[in-house]
């Protein structure tokens, strides 16, 4: 009943139902006008409560609620992230320090920093965690009593968790991720005091990290790392592989448990030990990975128990049901069902079907995959591997409200955007943090161009379709429905 009341609109028709049933219960069961006054000054509350305040209160709620249901396997996992090192430090203390001199922050009005250290970091996508705000989500943080500073360690949150619409979730999209400008800034940094310089930083000078915020070139990471690997992953010396270079959008990780393969392409089974390719540096060898095995098979557990997370404002219940009964009837097929009975179909779309953006589907070659489906990650072929997929698996659309921007390579800011596929924009920059409301995804502006006269730090806020690997085409099943069916449809994603 509450999550009715909210509906700001609603609120004098909603108190004054209240106290015509309170009224009524005091005169039929002798309750005192006390009780009632209490009831009608927490609903006024929630009424008078923004939005985006709803939002963020719905989210960290469900984040608590989420690891106090999850098993102690899980939640192991989730510390084997945060608590255990497998790279090398990435930056220090220090380095923070000098960074903090200049004036870092999210381009966002609505974002909200406690601290100078806190903006630099929120500035860069980098959030501080939900059970111990004083470290970031992103980073093991590591003492060094002798040189009187920490270390930051990378972790797999910097791509799969972050700032969720303005709250910390660990598992969701790290839509604020500035890996390239981050990295950008403490290599400059570094070079100016004489530090050396991290896998990181020497990396970032041969191939891009990200060209668009929220977004890596974490494929080809794995294409580079894993050709220098033999399938026992012992190091090897040979030229670096052939490379198509190209961003992706992260995806949720409360997808995971519904799925028996992974990647968007779902080339390859699921296991802990896929989990692990990105520690692939030159520094860890195949001992280690036997030896860290057993840690991630709890991170496995962690990513298993990541669970969606409920659309906290009013829904339209009558109009969403209508929108279920379109769903069913033109997405189920490809998207799965919802509910109690839900199902799943996990179906690898034909890329000249699905006519989205070819550059991830072309950019792993029938070789590498082998290479991956033959080695210790698959189990040397005891996991399939599908060398040859024909396209992208449609993925489950849990939680989809909260996971914008939509299509593999984040092109599309609003779910309105992808039921109106006439009506994407062809350069586009997120302006605030909250969630659009009304179409369901970021809140963006359209811009005719990028401006020419700016740093490279604001350049990758913009998103230009026009790019390789960044087209918003594709997926254009939703011309067929009818404008009142397309908003029917959109009630009732908001419901998943």
């Amino acid at each position: 009943m509450m999550h009715i009341l909210q509906s700001p609109q609603n609120w004098k028709r909603t108190l004054a139902a209240i106290a015509v049933i309170g009224l009524m219960c005091t005169c039929r069961n002798g309750l005192g006008p006390a009780l009632l006054a209490a009831e009608l000054t927490t609903i006024a509350t929630s009424i008078d409560k923004p939005e985006q305040a709803i939002i963020q209160e719905s989210l960290a709620s469900h984040v608590k609620k989420m690891f106090a249901e999850m098993s102690e396997d899980g939640r192991q996992g989730y510390r084997v992230l945060t608590e255990n090192a497998y790279l090398q430090p990435d930056f220090d203390s220090k380095v923070l320090d000098q960074l903090e001199e200049g004036d870092w922050k999210l381009p966002f009005p609505d974002a909200k920093e406690i601290s100078k250290r806190d903006a630099t970091l929120r500035a860069f996508g980098i959030s501080p965690r939900h059970d111990d705000p004083s470290k970031p989500l992103q980073y093991v943080v590591q003492r060094d009593p002798e040189a009187d500073k920490q270390s930051f360690v990378m972790n797999c949150f910097a791509c799969h968790g972050g700032n969720t619409l303005g709250t910390t979730f660990p598992g969701s999209p790290n839509t604020t991720y500035a890996l390239e400008s981050f990295t950008e800034q403490v290599r400059r940094v570094k070079l100016k005091n004489k530090i050396k310089l991290g896998h990181m930083d020497l990396g970032s000078m041969f191939m891009p990290l990200g060209s668009t915020v929220g977004s890596s070139n974490a494929v080809m990471f794995g294409v580079a790392l894993m050709s220098f690997r033999d399938k026992d992953l012992n190091v090897l010396t040979n030229a670096p592989a052939s490379m198509t270079h190209h961003d992706m959008d992260a995806p949720p990780w409360w997808h995971f448990s519904r799925k028996t393969h992974m990647y968007i392409d779902g080339f390859a089974d699921k296991g802990h030990k896929g989990l692990m390719q990105f520690m692939l540096v030159r520094q860890n060898g195949p001992e280690k990975f036997r030896a860290w095995a057993a840690d991630f098979e709890k991170v496995y557990q962690f990513i298993s128990q990541v669970k969606p997370p409920k659309y906290p404002l009013p829904i339209d219940d009558s109009l969403a049901k209508k929108g279920e009964a379109i769903f069913n009837e033109s997405c189920s097929s490809c998207h799965g069902t919802y509910g109690s009975n839900s199902e799943y179909p996990e179906l690898n779309i034909p890329i000249d079907e699905v006519g989205t953006d070819q550059a991830r589907w072309e950019s792993l070659t029938p070789a590498y995959r082998k290479h991956y489906g033959d080695s210790w990650f698959a189990d040397y072929g005891g996991q399939a591997t599908y060398d040859s997929p024909e396209g992208y698996t449609a993925p489950p659309l849990d939680g989809i409200w909260a996971s914008a921007p939509y299509f593999h390579n984040g092109s599309v800011p609003t779910l309105w955007h992808v039921l109106h596929p006439k009506e994407r924009p062809e350069i586009w920059r997120r302006v605030e943090q909250g969630l659009d409301t009304k179409r369901i995804g970021f809140v963006f502006e359209n811009v005719s161009e990028i401006p020419r006269r700016i740093s490279s730090f604001d350049r990758r806020w913009y998103f230009d379709t026009k790019a390789f690997g960044k087209s918003a085409s594709g997926h254009l099943y939703p011309e067929s429905l009818a404008e009142d069916e397309k908003s029917a449809l959109l009630e009732y994603l908001k419901t998943l």
